[in-house]
């Protein structure tokens, strides 16, 4: 098999080893899709400036994302169902970032547990968390976080309630899948897949089943899961949540500069422009386009990260370039998962830092330290 060569590359080969209603999870937003395209599309309207006759040699993609030495300004996102892409999706995962030396971010609404990933794993790493309405099951949670010595805490802002996607609906997506001839039919034709779930006994959601109140098999979880998400969640929660966690927190889910305000001054180490990949508001702004406001908001007084629609290495650079310290990718790390597990987790990472290295050195600069606005072609 020739070696995939881009992100692209990636998704095709994913589509063809993935069933279609986990492959269109990961691959869909919400309603029309607009947000969701946007995300991508947008980053093809910023253009680099390129210059000549510099010296590129000794370049290094080597930066900091909370104080924490990375080899590149790239986090892996906190993504749902991930071991649904690959039996042991997230334990894969995590440990291909920590082999690549960038951070692995734990969803809540994983499939492998913190317990999981913390025994595959020797370097911490950071934990997702959503706000349920059972504030002592996030209390355990959180203190869950901590046995397993995850070093930061991604707090989601955006998703109190859950956005209609249609991708999921009409393929029958829902705990557990709804399986129609169709879905058995489509499975069938998926046998590596088939035969990586047959050997796993992870086929849940682990960090809740068997934990929250109630909740003892999939069955059980849809019901809770629909009545869970916390609709009065508010700003003031984020400080119990601060104190109660003590250690890195960040926060994700930030559009608009009123909001980047508030989260300035929470206390949180970290914000993170992100519309959770156009999955929740469609119709909303693509990230990239509102990062350098928010960054000219607020960018002296909090750490600003970028996620949604980063497909290259020249993505992340461009969110560098206008003010991001850090980047997260979620696609292209499930579609590297998808398609080859660890290795495609590992390929992925690769593709991002070769085109970050060969185009930072197009830009005329060794480090990306040094990437900033004057490196973009700006009429």
């Amino acid at each position: 098999m020739t070696l995939p060569l881009t992100i692209a590359d990636l998704k095709d080969l994913a589509r063809r080893r993935v069933p279609t209603m986990f492959f269109d999870y990961a691959d869909s937003g919400a309603l029309t899709e607009s947000t969701y395209r946007a995300n991508e599309e947008d980053f093809g309207k910023i253009k680099f400036r390129q210059r000549v006759l510099v010296d590129m040699e000794n370049r290094s993609l080597e930066s900091t994302m909370i104080g924490q030495k990375v080899a590149m300004p790239v986090a892996l996102a906190p993504t749902g169902s991930t071991g649904m892409q690959c039996a042991d999706g997230e334990m894969l995962a995590a440990r291909a970032a920590e082999e690549f030396g960038v951070p692995f971010t734990l969803s809540t609404m994983s499939i492998c547990s913190i317990e999981d990933v913390a025994s595959v794993t020797t370097r911490p790493f950071w934990f997702q968390l959503y706000v349920m309405r059972d504030r002592g099951f996030v209390h355990d949670l959180m203190d869950r976080a901590k046995a397993a010595k995850c070093s930061a805490l991604v707090l989601t802002l955006d998703l109190q309630i859950l956005a209609q996607r249609h991708k999921d609906i009409r393929n029958g997506l829902s705990a557990p899948p709804k399986m129609t001839l169709r879905n058995i039919a489509d499975m069938a034709m998926r046998p590596r897949w088939v035969m990586g779930m047959a050997r796993t006994p992870r086929r849940s959601f682990g960090n809740i089943v068997g934990h929250a109140k109630g909740v003892t098999d999939l069955s059980s979880l849809s019901a809770w899961t629909g009545e869970q998400f916390d609709q009065k969640l508010s700003w003031d929660d984020v400080a119990w949540i601060r104190d109660r966690w003590g250690g890195k927190l960040i926060l994700k889910g930030i559009l608009d500069t009123e909001d980047a305000l508030m989260a300035a001054r929470t206390g949180a180490d970290a914000l993170v422009v992100s519309n959770h990949g156009g999955r929740q508001l469609d119709g909303a702004p693509s990230s990239i386009s509102v990062l350098e406001e928010i960054v000219d908001t607020v960018g002296d007084r909090i750490e600003i990260h970028l996620d949604g629609g980063i497909r290259s290495g020249q993505d992340v650079l461009k969110a560098i370039c206008l003010g991001a310290k850090g980047t997260y990718i979620g696609r292209p790390f499930l579609y590297g998962l998808g398609a080859m597990g660890k290795a495609g987790v590992t390929r992925a990472l690769e593709i991002i830092r070769k085109e970050m290295d060969i185009t930072m050195a197009l830009c005329g600069k060794r480090l990306v330290t040094e990437m900033g606005r004057e490196q973009l072609y700006r009429r």
